[in-house]
């Protein structure tokens, strides 16, 4: 036991407070993150939308998110990430009340689709944010605190919203936007005097020398590719929050706790494992092995769905998934932000960030579209060449990088 204690001692040891708070605020927004999770289950139950609608709104929604990530990042660039992210958390968190009331298609698309591009505007701002509070050695460590703070929340909100979604729908998205505003108050009060740490220019094994200052993004080409294979990963793994669900639901016949549950055990499993692993292993090994083991056991976890059944089975495959998450995402992050410089970290987190939005684009439109024509069985199939596929890709490009 001491023994425990003392790992999780050193691998949270040396963090800046205010890397600390940042994934305090993080944590107080990602404990409301409930309407997302259960969104294609909303749709198709308490409003009555079809499959096709569905995987449309969800698309929408990733349109959103397109849209957001790029404002986000451009605006981090020109006016700073502490704005963007108060503005974000609040605009956002407002915009949850005036979804109450959206019930006919076209009106929810609308609303769905700038719900998205306020919430979204969050992502690149709070990266840079998470760097630059960071301290210069801790960078990928300070990345996993920070998400280690979201799957905390994230462990919470859909285990509450299982419960809230019994009684009625509509008290989720008030438990989303009471959140969001309460992480952004918070957020205000602590940062809005605070000075962030000097960026590193070190890097790590498997990785490049940071890009010039001054280079776009856009006109990074490796990095590009970089972001088309994030883009892949994501299409993959966010059929969890997207079709996954129904799946739970239309398959297995769980009811909307058991969704709630399966949801918190991912988050659950990512905020204990990923620090200890991240510390354990993060400086030991270059970047793509851990990134292209991370799409693996994604691969893996979505064949499992395939080749057996029960429900330990389900629990067994989201397992894959969130150690899939841990490998993968810190490492990704880091590379992004080794490769860009202190004037255009904004933009390259953005683009970072805009390959996860995509996705959301991407992902539940093809989700739904299979499942429609072709059933659950080829989407996990599909899904899982999908995995192999990228993870060749990622041996490939992060080497050269």
């Amino acid at each position: 036991m001491n023994r425990i204690f003392t790992l999780y001692r050193n691998a949270f040891g040396g963090l800046s407070r205010e890397a600390w708070f940042l994934a305090a605020v993080m944590f107080i927004n990602r404990s409301g993150a409930m309407v997302v999770p259960f969104l294609s289950v909303y749709l198709t139950e308490a409003l009555g939308f079809s499959l096709k609608q569905v995987g449309l709104l969800l698309s929408l929604f990733g349109v959103g998110s397109m849209c957001g990530t790029f404002l986000g990042g451009w605006l981090t660039d020109k006016v700073g990430h502490f704005k963007v992210q108060f503005f974000s958390l609040i605009l956002g968190g407002s915009w949850f009340f005036v979804m109450l009331t959206l019930e006919r298609f076209e009106l929810f698309a609308g609303g769905i689709f700038l719900l998205s591009l306020l919430t979204e505007c969050l992502r690149p701002a709070n990266a840079s944010s998470v760097s630059s509070y960071a301290r210069p050695e801790n960078v990928t460590r300070a990345f996993s605190l920070n998400r280690m703070a979201i799957n905390l929340g994230f462990s919470i909100g859909p285990a509450l919203g299982g419960v809230l979604a019994t009684v009625s729908y509509q008290w989720l998205f008030m438990a989303d936007g009471i959140t969001c505003l309460s992480a952004g108050v918070l957020f205000f009060f602590y940062f809005r005097h605070k000075q962030g740490h000097a960026p590193s220019q070190e890097t790590m094994p498997g990785t490049a020398a940071p890009a010039p200052a001054t280079r776009s993004p856009y006109r990074d080409g490796l990095f590009l590719l970089f972001t088309v294979l994030c883009c892949c990963y994501a299409v993959a793994f966010f059929q969890f929050f997207s079709t996954m669900p129904l799946y739970w639901r239309q398959e297995y016949r769980l009811s909307e706790l058991q969704i709630g549950a399966l949801l918190a055990f991912n988050g659950l499993m990512v905020f204990l494992l990923e620090m200890i692993i991240v510390y354990l292993i993060g400086d030991k090994h270059a970047l793509w092995k851990m990134i292209v083991i991370g799409l693996l056991l994604l691969a893996l976890a979505f064949v499992l769905l395939n080749v057996a059944q029960g429900f330990p089975v389900l629990a067994l495959s989201v397992l894959l998934m969130s150690l899939s998450e841990i490998l993968a995402m810190p490492f990704m992050s880091t590379l992004t932000v080794q490769r860009s410089g202190p004037h255009n970290r904004g933009a390259y987190m953005g683009l970072y960030s805009l390959s996860y939005s995509a996705a959301h684009i991407i992902g539940p439109f093809v989700g739904t579209t299979t499942i429609v024509n072709y059933g659950f069985d080829t989407l996990w199939w599909g899904s899982s060449v999908l995995c192999v596929v990228a993870a060749v890709g990622f041996y490939l490009v992060v080497r050269k990088l």
